[in-house]
């Protein structure tokens, strides 16, 4: 009979575990957290000292009584739960659930579910850090007093089924905010002139690029500023001014965090954050090995840090070593510390045994396990591995009186560029490399100019990786909580996602901007971060957790008693319109859906019928002279059509408004607090702004 019992969070972890200990250890799996809030009420003491009220999971008790079972039986009992905050919190809540006081019980972690990691933990038992536990039941309490305090306003405002949260919420502003930005950019007018040169002795001509006049960087903004330039420069003679040669370095990326993983699995293999978690999550827990049997092969996937330990560095320089040279080994100087904060207690995510080369696990992996495993591999070699060297040539020429310039670098070193290539680095465009050594007196002819007009770009929407890396920067969230905040917010509908790209839709407009009006402080970006600092502090023993929610509640009740004397003035009723029901002849009136506005007969339930709503804005099509209406794609995105699609196709993502532009004739839209022609080369911009006709 098995005198140890070793409870782990998932059953995945129970198969490769058992393998490692022997028949004395029964390993079971608590399948993730056992008490919790209950889902019907508040369940925190904000009249007292804000004590949360746990109770058991619903669905948990089988397992419960099997965990007790179990436990009975054991001399010893080991808490195996992930080793973080929310396990060491799981620990915490088996320890009461499984009424364990006074049993021999032990708390036990590791980064990786390897044998060596599993069995080491074993001699290194442990209590429960309380700090920890606090610091995730702070965090518990605060986001539990913000969904339920402030979600049932939005039911009254809008519509049942919305929520607010303590991060959601910032991200969903985050992503407003961004979007506003755009709405608002006005492009502005430039040019770049090209020459093309021909180098003698050279098959390849190259591209040199317009530096100035003289010392002096020249600005292009129209098409004449252009035209006189190459006036000027017309059949001028070519040749080198000067050359300038020097060396550049590359350093060997860090090994991955959570926030960088998310992010670069985005770009290099087009996975959504939820879906990185999910693999990853497959690759720590443990797949199936030919020959080898079930084991982790990544190290534990939520962590900030990128320290790397002393047995991981000496496999990888071993390995190194003997698949690429001692040349291609690290000196040592890139290695960067992470910030200080309890994730930093963890590992780099890394290949828990780098020998294990992708290609030759390849057949045991699914496709995207061994995508993922293959990019976290190659980055954890490239990270150990020596920096790129390139030789560097930085050439001006000159065209009369006007310089233009072209660099050209050669590989000198491929160090960790062996191994691993980033995707925005694989994207950048090349440069230039020339066979024969380039002189002063080399002999160039440029084969012909080319102009190209530009306009500055807005900035860019908002892609999941993008995000991550906004909330990682501002300090808002921890990597626990990234991939979950920005599902929820898809799931809520508040924005959408269209080729890779985050969109706000129209019910996530409205949502935020109740947020930003009755709750500034919630969606203050600073205040977020400075309530992470806080927890971090919590976790390590500096400040008690109810402190913190003492702090926090009072300003929060303050706000929502506000709003909701604010709601009391206001009926909330259903906008009547003229639509007339088909069905029953009553007025249509307009209701908040999972999309956002449609009609629907007031009858209900007596009569369902229900239709598109679409909102006029009191501008005719410049295309057919009818009524233009907000719509939204099937995804939820916002934008303005005719309303005799599909006869007529006009469409802006602009709100268009009824002046023409003076300048061109053509229709003319909202940016921010001005309006613009929509047409970009046209360019006209005024300070008017339109009267609104909703």
């Amino acid at each position: 009979m098995a005198k140890y019992l070793v409870i782990v969070e998932s059953p995945a972890k129970v198969k490769t575990i058992k393998k490692f200990l022997g028949k004395n250890y029964e390993v079971m799996a608590s399948n993730g957290h056992v008490r919790d809030l209950p889902k019907s009420s508040l369940g925190i003491d904000v009249d007292g000292d804000f004590e949360p009220k746990y109770i058991t999971i619903r669905g948990k008790g089988e397992i419960l009584a099997k965990l007790r079972k179990e436990s009975k039986k054991a001399e010893k009992i080991y808490l195996a739960t992930d080793p973080d905050r929310e396990g060491e919190a799981i620990s915490w809540h088996l320890l009461h659930a499984l009424k364990l006081e006074g049993k021999d019980v032990s708390r036990i972690s590791f980064n990786e579910i390897t044998k060596n990691a599993v069995k080491e933990s074993l001699k290194h038992p442990r209590k429960i850090d309380m700090d920890l536990v606090d610091a995730q039941q702070a965090r518990r309490v605060l986001d539990r007093i913000v969904g339920y305090k402030i979600s049932p306003l939005l039911w009254a405002k809008v519509k049942r089924g919305l929520s607010a949260g303590r991060v959601q919420s910032v991200a969903l502003r985050i992503i407003c905010d961004r979007e506003d930005e755009i709405n608002a950019f006005i492009p502005e007018e430039y040019w770049s002139l090209d020459a093309t040169v021909d180098v003698e002795g050279e098959k390849k001509p190259i591209t040199a690029k317009l530096y100035g006049k003289g010392d002096n960087k020249i600005a292009i903004s129209s098409k004449e500023e252009m035209d006189k330039i190459l006036d000027e420069i017309k059949g001028k003679e070519c040749k080198v001014l000067s050359i300038k040669k020097g060396q550049r370095t590359n350093k060997a990326p860090l090994p991955f965090t959570t926030s960088t993983l998310q992010q670069e699995a985005s770009k290099a293999l087009n996975f959504p954050i939820s879906k990185t978690m999910r693999i990853a999550q497959q690759l720590y827990e443990g797949v199936d090995i030919k020959g080898q049997g079930t084991v982790g092969v990544i190290t534990y996937l939520r962590t900030d840090s990128v320290r790397v330990s002393d047995e991981a560095e000496a496999m990888a320089k071993d390995f190194i070593s003997n698949s690429y040279g001692d040349k291609y080994l690290s000196s040592g100087d890139g290695v960067r510390k992470s910030s200080k904060n309890i994730q930093d207690a963890h590992e780099a995510i890394r290949p828990t045994d780098i020998n294990r080369v992708p290609s030759e696990i390849k057949d045991s992996l699914s496709r995207d396990q061994f995508r993922l495993y293959q990019l976290i591999w190659k980055r954890f070699t490239a990270s150990r591995m020596a920096k790129s060297e390139y030789e560097t040539t930085t050439v001006k020429i000159s065209v009369g009186d006007y310089v233009f310039n072209f660099s050209t670098s050669r590989l000198v070193f491929d160090g960790f560029e062996l191994a691993y290539t980033a995707a925005d680095d694989a994207k950048k465009e090349k440069q230039p490399v020339l066979k024969n050594p380039l002189t002063e007196d080399s002999k160039l002819t440029v084969e012909e100019f080319e102009p190209k007009q530009h306009f500055t770009q807005p900035p860019a929407h908002y892609t999941e990786a993008s995000l991550v890396k906004t909330l990682e920067e501002l300090g808002i969230g921890r990597p626990s909580t990234y991939s979950p905040t920005i599902s929820t917010i898809l799931a809520r509908r508040y924005i959408t996602k269209e080729n890779k790209n985050l969109y706000v839709t129209e019910i996530g407009e409205v949502v935020n901007s109740i947020m930003k009006d009755s709750f500034p402080t919630i969606v203050d970006e600073n205040f977020t971060a400075n309530m992470e600092s806080l927890l971090d502090a919590v976790a390590d023993g500096n400040v008690n957790w109810k402190t913190v929610v003492e702090n926090f509640y009072p300003d929060l009740k303050e706000a929502i008693d506000k709003a909701e004397k604010e709601l009391e003035k206001v009926t909330i009723q259903d906008e009547v319109t003229d639509e007339i029901c088909p069905e029953c002849g009553r007025n249509l009136v307009i209701k908040y859906g999972p999309h956002g506005k449609f009609l629907a007969c007031p009858g209900f339930p007596d009569c369902r019928f229900t239709m598109p709503y679409l909102e006029k804005i009191g501008v005719p099509c410049p295309k057919c002279g009818k009524d233009i209406v907000l719509k939204k794609t099937r995804k939820g995105r916002k934008y303005y059509g005719c309303i005799d699609n599909p006869e007529c196709d006009f469409m802006s993502w602009g709100r268009p408004v009824k002046e023409k532009c003076p300048r061109c004739g053509g229709y003319m839209i909202v940016k921010g607090n001005k309006i613009a022609c929509a047409d970009e080369q046209c360019g006209y911009v005024t300070d008017k702004m339109p009267e609104r006709e909703e």
